[in-house]
């Protein structure tokens, strides 16, 4: 009697089985990391494991994950964007013009502002669906152009929320008794981009545009249309990202931004998204930006110099990205 082998049908499934157990073990190795780190961090000083220091923790993760929400659908689908940081920044400053500048209501200034950052992404994937501009480069051009429309707007002073304290607690006010609002936009935020990236069309055609464009493309889908929507729905993160920081410091801050995108691409990268594009996930994100607040706040109350927090948060995403180039080996 032969041995029974898998016929061409069920090869595919199990080979999908195989690909889903090893994302769900990239996420669990990234929540024990985040574990590992959050329980040395406590041991090594016990001012760390406090109410407030942890709700510290969740508020300096607002403006990370909102930006790296929507950076994970771009690099699904086999992308980047490196403007999300002055992206945000310049969101940040069109919020004062509207709402202080030219007294807008505070809620049309904030769909604005939202809006404003979809506009900047639609720009993005214009560049790189229709004009073919790779996006590293299409990116970094859009990143010194919202850098300098941000100081020209401004006139390079930033704008202040003073007489506007309802827009401040948009990011400071508590809904929940000694739980800020920020915490609770981005949790919602995380909720949204999760159903949306697992359970609509839009999902599945950026998880099929990263897999494999050209297959997408000959399958009937628009990729140049999903492209320019991908790039679209992550500028309205970076728009959002502009109102919770601007809410956060009560002031538009023109120069503010730059670096940012490197966290938030980190945070994306760390939580298991593969830059190559075609995997990623929501929870893995949310949980690459928890671990790199939570570094980022243990290397502070340990008196750690800001040079060498660089130097190992460079080291966290040179570790996750070879990570990932090994797992996408064993595929």
């Amino acid at each position: 009697m032969t041995t029974p082998t898998a016929t061409t049908e069920t090869q595919p499934v199990a080979a999908r089985v195989t690909v889903s157990l090893r994302d769900r073990l990239q996420q669990f190795l990234a929540f024990a990391s985040l574990l590992v780190i959050f329980v040395v961090f406590s041991i090594a000083n016990s001012n760390f494991l406090t109410y407030g220091n942890v709700l510290a923790i969740l508020y300096s993760t607002v403006v990370i994950g909102t930006l790296a929400l929507g950076t994970t659908f771009v690099i699904i689908t086999g992308g980047i964007d490196l403007s999300i940081g002055t992206g945000m920044a310049l969101c940040a400053v069109m919020s004062g013009v509207m709402i202080v500048n030219l007294d807008i209501p505070l809620a049309l200034g904030v769909l604005g502002t939202i809006l404003f950052g979809g506009f900047l992404g639609l720009i993005n994937g214009f560049n790189v669906a229709i004009l073919k501009i790779p996006p590293f480069i299409a990116t970094l051009a859009m990143m010194l152009v919202a850098q300098g429309l941000a100081l020209v707007l401004s006139h390079s002073t930033p704008i202040y929320f003073n007489d506007v304290p309802a827009y401040s607690k948009i990011s400071r006010g508590n809904l929940i008794p000694d739980f800020p609002n920020a915490v609770i936009v981005l949790a919602l935020m995380a909720v949204i981009a999760a159903v949306l990236l697992n359970k609509t069309i839009l999902g599945r055609y950026t998880y099929s545009i990263g897999s494999n464009e050209e297959a997408t493309a000959l399958s009937g889908i628009d990729v140049r249309k999903w492209k320019i929507i991908v790039y679209t729905f992550a500028g309205l993160f970076i728009g959002l990202a502009g109102v919770m920081i601007s809410a956060r410091l009560g002031s538009a801050q023109p120069a503010t931004g730059m670096g940012y995108e490197l966290q938030a691409i980190a945070a994306v990268v760390i939580g298991g998204t593969s830059l190559a594009g075609g995997k990623g996930s929501i929870v893995g994100t949310m949980i690459g930006a928890l671990i790199i607040s939570v570094l980022n706040n243990g290397l502070q109350i340990m008196s750690i110099p800001q040079e060498w927090q660089n130097v190992i948060l460079g080291c966290v995403i040179l570790v996750a990205v070879y990570a990932d180039m090994m797992r996408k080996k064993q595929v």
